[in-house]
């Protein structure tokens, strides 16, 4: 049995341990917190009773210093790029749901979380961790970067079609709409159920934070820097994500190798589900799961390409993601504990 820690006690700390309470070959022996030290996790998320009856622990690395051989730090940016080197010197490995590690460049860090990097050395080492893309790396890392939820939902359709040169690398244009769970359980303004009921709105126009991760795996992927705007958007829902991305199809690129590379791409992939014919994905569709849907339009003489995705941003954009990291990393089944359909209505 493997035993595994989670720091942190917000929405994706409970997502974790809903998920590993369903692996075989997972214990989690501790949480860490700061704000509910001595709290039984199932008083604070009552949908874990009969499932974790853990209690709180102060958020202390050494208390998972010899009980564990890998931890999630479910924590706001900022903090564990403070606690990651201390986990790392005893042995234990790390995958980081937070943003502190997923950028390569200490300046756009800094520039976009208004944050000193305290830790700019480990930025090399850090592996992405989107397993379609990395999973050989993933397996041999110790210091994960678990991706944004929307980064995730814009990368999985766009990167094989830029590796592949499918498609121009300037004029992307990709719109996200997010459920409020994104925002997390710290009460703010923003988030409060009359500023978001029978509403929608774009917010961090031009400067959202995962612009530049976004950018930075796009720009990986077709060997050269892309050119996009990302806008977010905010929708009255509890969870989900739907991405729409714009595209133009590379010169001389016929309309149907866009369906053809992203099933060649994807077709060993449990998790990404490329719809058939027009079929145009449903966030209710993957409530819950970690997969991802994808649906597309091509129009040939106007060479536009229309990429739609959805996934579940607590799921696939956060927890799910990092279960399936936690996998490769002990050498489990990938899909142990999150191979499981989404829940619908």
């Amino acid at each position: 049995m493997h035993k595994v820690g989670i720091v942190g006690d917000g929405y994706t700390a409970a997502e974790l341990l809903r998920i590993l309470a369903q692996h075989p070959a997972v214990q989690v022996i501790a949480v860490l917190s700061t704000e509910n030290i001595g709290q039984r996790i199932d008083y604070l998320y009552p949908h874990l009773s009969g499932f974790c009856d853990l209690t709180c622990e102060e958020s202390d690395v050494k208390k998972l210093a010899g009980r564990c051989e890998a931890a999630f730090l479910a924590l706001p940016h900022g903090v564990s790029m403070e606690m990651a080197p201390e986990l790392l010197a005893a042995g234990i490995k790390c995958i980081d749901l937070g943003a502190d590690f997923r950028l390569k460049d200490a300046a756009l860090y800094e520039h976009y979380y208004e944050l000193l990097h305290a830790q700019p050395g480990l930025l090399k080492e850090a592996v992405y961790g989107l397993p379609e893309l990395y999973r050989q790396e993933i397996k041999a890392a110790r210091l994960i970067a678990n991706p944004g939820c929307f980064p995730t939902s814009a990368i999985v359709p766009l990167a094989p079609l830029l590796r592949a040169g499918v498609l121009e690398c300037e004029g992307l244009v990709i719109d996200s709409k997010s459920g409020v769970s994104g925002a997390g359980r710290t009460l703010k303004q923003s988030s409060h159920f009359c500023e978001v009921n029978e509403g929608i709105k774009a917010y961090g126009v031009g400067s959202h934070r995962h612009g530049p991760e976004i950018a930075q795996e796009l720009s990986l992927a077709a060997g050269c820097e892309v050119e996009m705007v990302f806008t977010p958007h905010l929708v009255p829902m509890n969870r989900g994500i739907l991405t729409t991305a714009y595209a133009r199809l590379a010169q001389g690129v016929k309309a149907e190798k866009v369906r053809a590379t992203l099933e060649e791409f994807y077709h060993q992939e449990r998790f990404i589900k490329i719809l058939p014919g027009d079929t145009v994905p449903n966030t209710k569709w993957v409530y819950g799961s970690n997969y991802v849907h994808i649906g597309l339009h091509v129009s040939p003489l106007s060479r536009r390409v229309i990429l739609v995705s959805a996934i579940d941003n607590l799921n696939r954009g956060a927890s799910g993601q990092a279960v399936q990291n936690l996998n490769l990393l002990l050498g489990q089944p990938e899909h142990e504990a999150i191979a499981g359909a989404g829940v619908y209505p």
